[in-house]
Parts: C-alpha cells; sequence; structure tokens
C-alpha cells in the first residue's frame, strides 16, 4: 500500500545506520521530533464535494486526501501536521482519451478547474489542490497505463500517459527494448508526467532526456484535441512538441505518448572512482563527455556528499579499511566519489572502460572496479526512502537543483551550499549541505544540492526555515546563471522566479498560448505561470 503522508510502499524502509545517525548528529544536532497526524483525523476535515455527479469522478474522502499533494517539502510537512489548505472536490480516473475528453467537456460546462495528475511525484507544487470558488477536479491519468503499440522497424512505442517507470520498463523488455528514462522518482513517476515536466533520467548521456525520447503523441485541450505526429526531423515550423514539453497541464492533459525506444543492451557496468580533491574530479568528467566517451551517466559527488554518503553506507569496518585504502593512494580528506555507468555492446563497454582507465590515470584517480557501482546501482531508486528515516529521527531533508555552463559550475554551487549553510545561524542552527553534479553536457552540467537540517518545535517553524532557504537560495540561482529548474520544472514553487529567465517576451507569449488552448483558464491555474485574471508578483516587483 503506498504510504498517504510520505514516499512509496509502507513495507519499504531505508533505516539509518547507527553511525550514520551519529555522523549527523555530531553536525547538526539531536533530531527534533513532531507528532504525525493520523489518516482518520485527516479524512475528517475533508469537506463535502462541490461537484455535480459524474459517473467517472470518486468523491470518497480518503480518495482526496490521497490526491491533495505531492512530494515537496512544504507537501510533507502539510500532510504530517494534517494543515491541509484544500482537497479536491473529486477525482477522475479516465482509462480512454475520449473519456478525458469528455471530463474536459463537463468541467468546462460546470465552470470546474482541473489539475491533471501522473504520479503524484512532484516536488514544485505542480498537483495541489487550491482554494478556489470553483469547485476543484484532479484528474488521475493512472489507468491509461499501457504499452498500445510498438513498432519494431522505426524503434516507437506508444503508451497510455500514465504508464509509471517500472511498467513502462517491463513492457518494453518483455519485447527487447528499453526507454532507459530513470528519473530518481522512477519507481511512481509517469510517462506524461516526465513530457509535461521535462524530465531527465540518470542515464540520460545514452538515452537523452525526455525532450530526445518524446517523439509526440494525443494531448487533450479544452480548445481541442491536438495530435503530435511523429516524424525523425522536421523544418515544418516551430516544433509543436516543444509547447507540450514542460507546460506542466496548463495547455491540456497528455493522453498517449509515442517515445524512441532502444533494443536492451548487451552489457551495462557501473563503477565508482575515487579522485583526490574536487578540481580533479571535474576535470576527468568533463574531459570524459568533451570528448564523447560512451557513458551512460556520470555523477561526482564533492567532498562533504563523499564523506556523507560513506558515513551512511554502514558497514563501518569496510569502509574504515577503503577509507585506509584510499587515503595509501592519495585520495584523503579532500577525495570526492565519482559514479560512471557504461551501457552497450560487449566491444563498445571493452572500448569506453579503455578510455576511461586512460583519463582516470591521468587525473590520479583510483578504480574501485564494479562492486560499489553495484551497491549504488541496487539502491538507486531507495533513496527518496531516507526522507521517512531521517524524519523519525527528528531531521528534515530537501533538495535543490540547477544547471549551468561550466565556466560558471564552481561560482555558482558555492553560493548555494554557503547560502544554505549560513541560513540558520540567527536561529541557532546548523545545516549540513552537499552537492553533486549530474546530467553532464559538453557545455555545462547540473548540479544537485542536498540540506539536511532540524526541525523546529512547531510545523510551522519548520516550515518557516525551510522557506527562508528555499527562497533565498533561488534568487541566487536565478541572478548567478542557473536555470530554476533542470529536471523538477516550475510548478507553483518556482513560479515567481520563471520571468528572471524567461523575459516580459517570452512571458506573454506562453500566456497567449494558455489563452488559446484553455480559454476559460481552467486547467492548472498558478503553475508555470499566473492565469491572465490572476496576475502573479514577479521576482523583481517582490
Amino acid at each position: 500500500m503506498r504510504r498517504w503522508n510520505g514516499w512509496g510502499d509502507e513495507s519499504i524502509t531505508m533505516p539509518l545506520p547507527e553511525n550514520g545517525l551519529d555522523f549527523l548528529r555530531e553536525r547538526i544536532g539531536l533530531g527534533v521530533m513532531l507528532a504525525d497526524v493520523t489518516l482518520q483525523e485527516v479524512n475528517k476535515k475533508v469537506p463535502d464535494s462541490r461537484i455535480p455527479d459524474h459517473y467517472l469522478i470518486d468523491t470518497d474522502a480518503e480518495v482526496r486526501v490521497r490526491h491533495a499533494k505531492g512530494q515537496s517539502l512544504p507537501d510533507w510537512l502539510a500532510l504530517r501536521s494534517g494543515e491541509i489548505e484544500a482537497f479536491p472536490d473529486g477525482v477522475a480516473f479516465p482509462e480512454t482519451t475520449e473519456e478525458v475528453r469528455k471530463l474536459l467537456e463537463f468541467c468546462a460546462t460546470n465552470n470546474i478547474r482541473v489539475i491533471p495528475y501522473g504520479g503524484g511525484t512532484s516536488v514544485v507544487g505542480h498537483i495541489n489542490a487550491f482554494a478556489s470558488e470553483q469547485p476543484i477536479l484532479t484528474i488521475d491519468m493512472s489507468r491509461m497505463n499501457r504499452l498500445l503499440e510498438l513498432d519494431p522497424k522505426s524503434q516507437l512505442a506508444t503508451f497510455g500517459a500514465g504508464t509509471p517507470g517500472p511498467l513502462v520498463e517491463s513492457q518494453l523488455r518483455a519485447k527487447g527494448y528499453t526507454l532507459g528514462h530513470f528519473p530518481q522518482s522512477f519507481e511512481l513517476s509517469t510517462l506524461g508526467g516526465w513530457v509535461a515536466s521535462r524530465s531527465s533520467g540518470q542515464q540520460s548521456l545514452r538515452y537523452g532526456r525526455i525532450e530526445q525520447l518524446f517523439a509526440g503523441g494525443t494531448v487533450v485541450t479544452p480548445n481541442g484535441t491536438l495530435e503530435l505526429p511523429t516524424f525523425p526531423a522536421s523544418s515544418a515550423g516551430p516544433d509543436v512538441r516543444e509547447m507540450v514539453l514542460g507546460s506542466e497541464g496548463r495547455f491540456g492533459v497528455i493522453t498517449e505518448v509515442k517515445v524512441r525506444v532502444t533494443p536492451v543492451a548487451a552489457k551495462e557496468d557501473f563503477y565508482v572512482v575515487f579522485f583526490p580533491n574536487w578540481e580533479r574530479a571535474t576535470a576527468a568528467c568533463r574531459e570524459m563527455v568533451q570528448n564523447k566517451v560512451q557513458l551512460s551517466m556520470c555523477r561526482v559527488s564533492n567532498a562533504i556528499e563523499t564523506e556523507t554518503q560513506l558515513a551512511l553506507a554502514g558497514h563501518a569496518n569496510q569502509i574504515a579499511w577503503l577509507e585506509r585504502y584510499l587515503k595509501w593512494r592519495g585520495s584523503g580528506a579532500e577525495k570526492c566519489m565519482v559514479t560512471l555507468g557504461v551501457t552497450g555492446s560487449g566491444a563498445q563497454c571493452r572500448a569506453a572502460r579503455g578510455q576511461l582507465k586512460k583519463l582516470i590515470r591521468k587525473h590520479r584517480g583510483v578504480y574501485t572496479g564494479t562492486m560499489l557501482g553495484r551497491k549504488w546501482a541496487e539502491k538507486r531508486f531507495l533513496l527518496p526512502y531516507l526522507r521517512e528515516s531521517l524524519w523519525q529521527e527528528g531531521y528534515v531533508v530537501d533538495t535543490l537543483e540547477t544547471a549551468t555552463d561550466w565556466k560558471n559550475v564552481n561560482l555558482l554551487l558555492s553560493k548555494i551550499e554557503e547560502n544554505l549553510r549560513l541560513s540558520l545561524k540567527n536561529d541557532g542552527e546548523e545545516v549540513h549541505v552537499f552537492t553533486h553534479l549530474s546530467h553532464f553536457y559538453s557545455q555545462g552540467c547540473s548540479i544537485y544540492t542536498t540540506y539536511v537540517f532540524r526541525n523546529a518545535k512547531s510545523y510551522a517553524g519548520t516550515l518557516a526555515r525551510w522557506h527562508k532557504m528555499k527562497q533565498t537560495t533561488s534568487e541566487i540561482i536565478v541572478r548567478n546563471g542557473g536555470t530554476i529548474s533542470h529536471q523538477h520544472g516550475v510548478g507553483r514553487d518556482h513560479a515567481p522566479f520563471l520571468p528572471a529567465e524567461k523575459g516580459p517576451l517570452g512571458m506573454q507569449a506562453m500566456q497567449t498560448l494558455c489563452d488559446m488552448f484553455d480559454p476559460q483558464q481552467i486547467l492548472n491555474p498558478g503553475v508555470l505561470i499566473a492565469s491572465s485574471r490572476e496576475p502573479r508578483t514577479t521576482l523583481a516587483e517582490e
């Protein structure tokens, strides 16, 4: 059974090793516990539905609670405290494009606001119910979860947009193919959600981001249905697919997705390498990517993330032996861990491994083989469960991510980390901050920063701490050459910062698309861009 107030399946946990808990206590102090409310208590707060009866719509209280929030830290705190400001008035579970079309017609006729819902994994407020004078309907796409067609000659597959990651891969692999899109949220997030938020997977170096994989599909809008044909390439004007990618439910509901698939590779290995310092690690990885070494993934942990990961790994005796060995090889306190993936034919993997070893030697890295890489691969989708384990010990964890050009990486990273680390000094609180680089490009890379802090003595105090860190660091990002989001999207949380990136004319163009596809502004208002009827304060005006 899926957790109603946290991540994933209730039966799955990722416990903290005792030495890992000691590690955190030494750095930020003893955790502060806050009491959780029960699902039954929250169910009693759900008001009567305002939606007229419809055969596709469920107005049960628990169903509405389970669709009220996503997975951002404010969502987590709201669900844990029971302080949920709004619930959808109903949840629809369509099974066909035609049923989605009928639902939008019903909502337009009855002045009902609509929230498209995939896997419920948004961390920036895409799917949250909101206070509204009009009823709110959440359209849950989870029953549209099948492989509808596979064209092996063209290597194209068509799926229902509500297909979650594991079902995408299992249905394709049964026929010898893979999509190769593995975001951290893979367990729960859906193909339609990946397109709507411009997602990036951990092995994007081989398979590409979702914009490279998305070939076409069907989008139902309040103003009609948009059919996106599949072409290998076209110069026939602007690409309409680009209007759908990253549209976050503002223009329509994605019902079918056509994607470019790849035969399952003959071989895949993950390796871990330790470099003596950050400069060596980043230079080596930049050279690997710019020289087009056949990697499927590359991730560089800075010294603090490396230290943290080793502390949280458990197996204290084995880690102590590894630390001694690395120090003997020249990788001591400043060492940085690099995780690399190589995927392809046997010949391709052998060639890539040979190139890697030369670059590793050149930059004084310590190659440790595949054992640590296998451990990473086994747990790659379990890391979100750490939030539950940390919460039970009185700690809060969240992330920030961006992307920038190589010349700006170190400056922006240092500003992000410094601001987070010092944000709670006036409260007498320490924040544990660490970062990795991933999703490498010849031009630059993404910066993914994690921060852990203690709860305040109340939910409101904890939320205030988060808001201060999120707001000030987001301002630093957009004012220092970073995108407000490399992979999580805009949602409601990042919307105030979008004008700084897109500019007035870009924002006006997006607003025009909203008005054209959705004249009544019923779809996901407040997400990505403010409704023309609901002006939003921009960062520059605050």
